[in-house]
Protein backbone atom coordinates (compact mmCIF):
# COMPACT_ATOMS: atom_id res chain seq x y z
CA UNK A 1 0.00 0.00 0.00
CA UNK A 2 0.89 3.71 -0.35
CA UNK A 3 1.23 5.33 3.23
CA UNK A 4 1.88 8.17 5.04
CA UNK A 5 2.96 8.25 8.26
CA UNK A 6 3.54 10.64 11.18
CA UNK A 7 5.72 9.58 13.91
CA UNK A 8 8.60 11.34 16.29
CA UNK A 9 9.71 9.65 18.95
CA UNK A 10 12.13 6.27 18.56
CA UNK A 11 9.11 3.41 18.61
CA UNK A 12 7.70 6.05 15.61
CA UNK A 13 11.22 5.55 14.01
CA UNK A 14 11.46 2.03 14.17
CA UNK A 15 7.34 1.28 13.11
CA UNK A 16 8.39 3.67 10.02
CA UNK A 17 11.26 1.35 9.33
CA UNK A 18 9.55 -1.85 9.61
CA UNK A 19 6.40 -0.27 7.41
CA UNK A 20 8.78 0.94 4.79
CA UNK A 21 10.01 -2.78 4.48
CA UNK A 22 6.47 -3.98 3.40
CA UNK A 23 4.96 -0.89 1.98
CA UNK A 24 5.50 2.51 -0.33
CA UNK A 25 5.94 5.28 1.92
CA UNK A 26 5.10 8.19 0.47
CA UNK A 27 6.17 10.67 3.29
CA UNK A 28 7.18 11.23 6.78
CA UNK A 29 5.38 13.72 8.98
CA UNK A 30 7.00 14.74 11.94
CA UNK A 31 7.96 17.70 14.58
CA UNK A 32 10.56 20.30 13.98
CA UNK A 33 14.01 19.62 15.03
CA UNK A 34 14.51 20.98 18.27
CA UNK A 35 17.40 21.28 20.66
CA UNK A 36 18.66 18.06 22.61
CA UNK A 37 20.79 17.18 24.82
CA UNK A 38 23.76 19.03 27.42
CA UNK A 39 24.67 21.31 23.98
CA UNK A 40 21.69 22.01 23.60
CA UNK A 41 22.32 21.77 19.73
CA UNK A 42 19.50 21.31 17.37
CA UNK A 43 18.87 17.77 16.28
CA UNK A 44 16.65 15.71 13.72
CA UNK A 45 13.53 13.85 15.26
CA UNK A 46 14.42 9.78 15.72
CA UNK A 47 12.04 9.27 12.73
CA UNK A 48 13.44 11.83 10.50
CA UNK A 49 16.80 10.19 10.79
CA UNK A 50 15.44 7.02 9.89
CA UNK A 51 13.42 8.36 6.66
CA UNK A 52 16.61 9.92 5.74
CA UNK A 53 18.82 6.68 5.80
CA UNK A 54 15.51 4.98 3.64
CA UNK A 55 15.00 7.99 1.46
CA UNK A 56 11.28 8.97 2.61
CA UNK A 57 10.71 12.67 2.13
CA UNK A 58 10.06 14.50 5.28
CA UNK A 59 7.89 17.02 6.04
CA UNK A 60 7.87 19.10 9.72
CA UNK A 61 5.45 21.93 9.56
CA UNK A 62 5.17 23.60 13.78
CA UNK A 63 1.54 22.57 12.68
CA UNK A 64 0.33 19.56 11.10
CA UNK A 65 0.03 20.36 7.54
CA UNK A 66 -0.93 17.62 4.69
CA UNK A 67 0.84 17.42 0.91
CA UNK A 68 -1.97 19.71 -1.27
CA UNK A 69 -2.00 16.50 -3.66
CA UNK A 70 -2.43 13.33 -1.16
CA UNK A 71 -1.96 10.60 -3.09
CA UNK A 72 -1.94 7.76 0.00
CA UNK A 73 -4.51 5.44 1.24
CA UNK A 74 -3.90 5.93 5.23
CA UNK A 75 -1.41 7.59 7.02
CA UNK A 76 0.07 5.78 10.56
CA UNK A 77 0.23 8.06 13.30
CA UNK A 78 2.60 6.75 15.71
CA UNK A 79 4.42 8.85 18.63
CA UNK A 80 4.10 11.90 16.78
CA UNK A 81 3.43 14.21 19.10
CA UNK A 82 1.28 17.24 17.81
CA UNK A 83 -2.45 17.27 17.44
CA UNK A 84 -4.22 16.58 14.31
CA UNK A 85 -7.21 19.22 13.58
CA UNK A 86 -10.36 17.26 12.30
CA UNK A 87 -9.79 18.79 8.85
CA UNK A 88 -7.16 16.91 8.14
CA UNK A 89 -8.70 13.74 9.76
CA UNK A 90 -11.53 13.71 7.35
CA UNK A 91 -8.88 13.68 4.04
CA UNK A 92 -8.56 10.16 4.84
CA UNK A 93 -8.09 6.81 7.10
CA UNK A 94 -5.51 8.09 10.30
CA UNK A 95 -4.49 5.00 11.91
CA UNK A 96 -2.95 5.23 15.45
CA UNK A 97 -0.05 3.07 16.94
CA UNK A 98 -1.12 3.05 20.64
CA UNK A 99 1.57 0.99 22.99
CA UNK A 100 -0.82 -0.11 25.65
CA UNK A 101 -4.25 -1.83 25.68
CA UNK A 102 -6.83 1.08 25.46
CA UNK A 103 -8.41 2.38 26.83
CA UNK A 104 -5.93 1.45 29.54
CA UNK A 105 -3.81 4.23 29.26
CA UNK A 106 -4.85 6.67 27.10
CA UNK A 107 -1.96 9.35 26.42
CA UNK A 108 1.26 11.01 26.50
CA UNK A 109 3.13 7.88 28.61
CA UNK A 110 1.37 4.71 28.27
CA UNK A 111 4.41 2.44 28.43
CA UNK A 112 6.01 4.16 31.50
CA UNK A 113 2.61 4.68 33.34
CA UNK A 114 2.23 1.00 32.59
CA UNK A 115 5.31 -0.20 34.72
CA UNK A 116 5.48 2.30 37.38
CA UNK A 117 1.81 0.81 38.21
CA UNK A 118 3.05 -2.54 38.29
CA UNK A 119 1.41 -3.69 35.22
CA UNK A 120 1.63 -7.16 34.21
CA UNK A 121 0.79 -7.13 30.70
CA UNK A 122 0.59 -4.28 28.17
CA UNK A 123 0.03 -4.65 24.90
CA UNK A 124 -0.78 -2.44 21.53
CA UNK A 125 -4.11 -1.31 20.20
CA UNK A 126 -4.18 -0.19 16.29
CA UNK A 127 -7.44 2.26 16.48
CA UNK A 128 -8.45 5.25 13.92
CA UNK A 129 -6.98 8.75 15.09
CA UNK A 130 -10.27 10.51 16.15
CA UNK A 131 -10.46 14.29 17.89
CA UNK A 132 -10.51 12.69 21.45
CA UNK A 133 -7.23 11.75 22.80
CA UNK A 134 -6.56 7.53 22.27
CA UNK A 135 -10.34 7.39 22.07
CA UNK A 136 -11.38 6.13 18.24
CA UNK A 137 -12.13 2.77 17.08
CA UNK A 138 -10.11 -0.18 17.90
CA UNK A 139 -8.88 -2.02 14.28
CA UNK A 140 -6.28 -4.38 16.25
CA UNK A 141 -4.99 -5.42 19.87
CA UNK A 142 -2.46 -7.44 21.45
CA UNK A 143 -1.53 -7.97 24.71
CA UNK A 144 2.17 -9.22 25.56
CA UNK A 145 3.36 -10.05 29.16
CA UNK A 146 6.46 -6.93 30.47
CA UNK A 147 7.94 -9.20 32.66
CA UNK A 148 11.27 -7.44 33.50
CA UNK A 149 11.64 -5.50 30.96
CA UNK A 150 12.17 -2.02 30.85
CA UNK A 151 10.51 0.69 28.72
CA UNK A 152 12.97 0.48 25.86
CA UNK A 153 12.36 -2.84 25.49
CA UNK A 154 8.56 -2.53 25.90
CA UNK A 155 9.04 0.21 23.15
CA UNK A 156 11.19 -2.53 20.73
CA UNK A 157 8.56 -5.19 21.47
CA UNK A 158 5.35 -2.86 20.60
CA UNK A 159 7.01 -2.00 17.43
CA UNK A 160 7.39 -5.21 15.96
CA UNK A 161 3.76 -6.40 17.35
CA UNK A 162 2.73 -2.88 15.55
CA UNK A 163 4.18 -3.70 12.42
CA UNK A 164 2.86 -7.21 12.32
CA UNK A 165 -1.19 -5.81 13.68
CA UNK A 166 -0.93 -3.30 10.93
CA UNK A 167 0.14 -5.48 8.08
CA UNK A 168 -2.97 -7.58 8.70
CA UNK A 169 -4.74 -4.11 8.91
CA UNK A 170 -4.34 -1.82 6.65
CA UNK A 171 -5.82 -3.69 3.80
CA UNK A 172 -9.31 -3.81 5.11
CA UNK A 173 -9.59 -2.30 8.17
CA UNK A 174 -12.25 -3.37 10.32
CA UNK A 175 -13.23 -0.69 13.38
CA UNK A 176 -15.28 -1.70 16.46
CA UNK A 177 -16.07 1.72 19.22
CA UNK A 178 -13.49 1.70 21.82
CA UNK A 179 -15.16 0.79 25.43
CA UNK A 180 -15.09 3.88 27.67
CA UNK A 181 -15.43 1.25 30.98
CA UNK A 182 -11.57 0.89 32.26
CA UNK A 183 -10.47 3.91 30.64
CA UNK A 184 -7.17 5.36 32.82
CA UNK A 185 -4.84 8.58 31.29
CA UNK A 186 -1.34 8.23 31.09
CA UNK A 187 0.03 11.48 31.91
CA UNK A 188 3.13 13.00 31.19
CA UNK A 189 6.22 12.39 32.93
CA UNK A 190 7.08 15.05 35.25
CA UNK A 191 10.17 15.49 37.02
CA UNK A 192 8.64 14.56 40.16
CA UNK A 193 7.81 11.23 38.76
CA UNK A 194 11.75 10.74 38.59
CA UNK A 195 12.76 10.74 42.15
CA UNK A 196 13.62 7.62 43.26
CA UNK A 197 11.67 6.79 47.05
CA UNK A 198 15.22 4.22 47.86
CA UNK A 199 12.40 3.14 51.06
CA UNK A 200 10.60 2.01 48.92
CA UNK A 201 12.51 -0.60 46.79
CA UNK A 202 9.77 -2.21 44.83
CA UNK A 203 8.62 1.11 44.20
CA UNK A 204 12.42 1.89 43.18
CA UNK A 205 12.67 -1.14 40.64
CA UNK A 206 9.71 -0.35 39.01
CA UNK A 207 10.64 3.80 37.87
CA UNK A 208 14.21 2.93 37.28
CA UNK A 209 12.81 0.49 34.57
CA UNK A 210 9.78 2.81 33.16
CA UNK A 211 12.28 5.63 32.84
CA UNK A 212 15.26 4.18 31.37
CA UNK A 213 16.70 4.45 28.95
CA UNK A 214 14.96 7.77 27.92
CA UNK A 215 14.58 9.87 31.03
CA UNK A 216 16.62 8.44 33.94
CA UNK A 217 15.65 7.86 37.73
CA UNK A 218 17.08 10.19 40.34
CA UNK A 219 18.24 9.59 43.46
CA UNK A 220 20.68 10.01 46.51
CA UNK A 221 23.90 7.27 46.46
CA UNK A 222 25.39 7.06 49.19
CA UNK A 223 24.93 10.86 49.93
CA UNK A 224 26.10 11.68 46.24
CA UNK A 225 22.75 12.57 43.45
CA UNK A 226 23.17 10.33 40.80
CA UNK A 227 20.72 9.32 38.17
CA UNK A 228 19.80 5.53 38.03
CA UNK A 229 19.88 3.75 34.48
CA UNK A 230 19.45 0.20 35.46
CA UNK A 231 18.84 -1.80 38.62
CA UNK A 232 17.83 -5.38 39.95
CA UNK A 233 15.77 -6.64 43.08
CA UNK A 234 17.57 -8.54 44.84
CA UNK A 235 16.24 -10.46 48.19
CA UNK A 236 13.68 -7.23 48.36
CA UNK A 237 16.74 -5.07 48.02
CA UNK A 238 17.12 -2.39 45.59
CA UNK A 239 20.22 -2.95 43.96
CA UNK A 240 21.53 -0.21 41.92
CA UNK A 241 23.67 -1.35 38.47
CA UNK A 242 24.45 1.53 36.08
CA UNK A 243 24.49 4.83 37.31
CA UNK A 244 25.45 8.37 36.34
CA UNK A 245 26.50 10.79 38.99
CA UNK A 246 25.90 14.28 38.91
CA UNK A 247 28.08 16.07 36.19
CA UNK A 248 29.69 12.61 35.15
CA UNK A 249 29.51 9.61 32.50
CA UNK A 250 27.76 6.63 33.25
CA UNK A 251 29.42 3.98 35.43
CA UNK A 252 28.66 0.65 37.35
CA UNK A 253 27.58 1.19 40.48
CA UNK A 254 30.92 -0.95 41.46
CA UNK A 255 32.50 2.14 39.94
CA UNK A 256 30.60 4.46 41.53
CA UNK A 257 31.07 2.82 44.88
CA UNK A 258 35.55 2.54 44.07
CA UNK A 259 35.44 6.46 43.22
CA UNK A 260 33.81 7.30 46.85
CA UNK A 261 36.69 5.26 48.06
Amino acid sequence: MRLGVAATAPIGADVLERLASHHDVAFLLTRPDAPRGRGRQLAAPPAKETAARLGIETLQPERPQLPDHLDVEAIVVCAYGLYIPPRLLERTLWLNVHPSLLPRWRGAAPVERAILAGDERTGVTIHETVEELDAGPIAAAEAFEIGNLDAGGVFAVAGEVAARLLDDVLPAPRLRPQPEQGATYAEKITPADRALDLSDPVDAWRRVRALSPHIGARGVLEGRPAIVWEARLEDGRFVPEVVQPEGKRRMSYDEFLRGLR
